[in-house]
């Protein structure tokens, strides 16, 4: 029984949240606050050296997230492991009771701290959803057939702000033809841009976890929108932020009433509380989740 998967069909909002692994072997600090939020979340998104920064396996700490109780849901970057690595790490986190995966390119290795790393991208993200499914049948992609065939449920990301949007369109119907059933998407921070890409994806038969990341500074909007964001953050809550007396208490607060905001408008949200992680379980009551 998925209970992640079942949320989408029993509940009428899905809530999932982002928690790294740590940079190091003390998983205590980042356990405490999975333990925190256990019961309040459908899934604990669980990163894969995200930005080319290098943290604790994946696997490793969605199986811990496991024995907590929580319904982890695995990232799984292409660039960092060819088709035999990523296959058998598949076949390891099934094996661990992981029964949710998100599949990512990830970013270049020159983005992290481990620049001269040499990057894989032996697949891209299409081919591993589709390497998974046939995994889900019970064939490796050599034709092989296995002893046991994992059960996943399938997950991929979206841009809904990369230019020009058809091709994003194009890439996510391919990944939806792969095998892949949810989306995450990259955050939105204003109401006019959910719209529009809820009019774009409207008859596509899939699920939909829309992004959302409290703003912990000046200084982050700064850098998200210069390194990371392809549509910048507004200046108003630049300007909010800006003013306050507290800019990671506003934050929060900014983001809680976005998602108070969108909830009857979406199926779900996927939060992503980067660097203030510590803060998810005040966010989560702010936003009366």
């Amino acid at each position: 029984m998925n209970l992640f998967k079942e949320a989408f069909d029993k509940k009428d909002f899905v809530v999932t949240a982002e928690i790294p692994p740590p940079k190091g072997s003390n998983v205590i600090p980042s356990l405490e606050i999975a333990k925190k939020v256990l019961g309040k979340v459908d899934g604990v998104n669980v990163t894969d050296n995200q930005r080319g920064i290098m943290r604790m396996c994946p696997l490793a700490f969605s199986h811990l997230l496991k024995e907590m109780g929580h319904n982890p849901i695995m990232q799984v970057c292409t660039r960092d492991r060819n088709r035999l690595a990523l296959q058998s790490d598949m076949l390891g986190a099934s094996a661990l009771g992981i029964e949710n995966i998100c599949i990512m390119t990830g970013d270049h290795p020159k983005l992290g701290n481990h620049p001269d790393a040499k990057p894989v991208f032996d697949l891209d993200s299409v081919q591993l959803t589709k390497a998974i499914k046939e995994l889900k049948k019970g064939v490796n992609m050599a034709g092989k057939k296995l002893d046991g065939a994992p059960e996943f449920f399938i997950g991929g990301v979206i841009n809904p702000f990369f230019e020009p949007v058809e091709l994003e369109l194009i890439k996510l119907r391919k990944k939806i033809a792969a095998g892949a059933e949810f989306f995450q998407t990259q955050p939105f921070f204003e109401r006019e841009s959910l719209d529009k890409f809820i009019e774009q994806v409207k008859g596509i038969d899939t699920k939909f976890l829309i992004g959302i990341s409290p703003l912990k500074s000046v200084k982050m909007i700064d850098f998200m929108n210069e390194k990371v964001l392809n549509k910048k953050i507004p200046d108003a809550i630049k300007k909010r932020i800006e003013a306050s007396e507290n800019q990671t208490e506003e934050g929060i607060k900014i983001a809680a009433e976005f998602i108070r905001a969108i909830r009857g408008l979406v199926k779900g949200i996927h939060i992503m509380p980067i660097g203030i992680e510590s803060y998810l379980p005040h966010m989560l009551e702010e936003a009366g989740l």
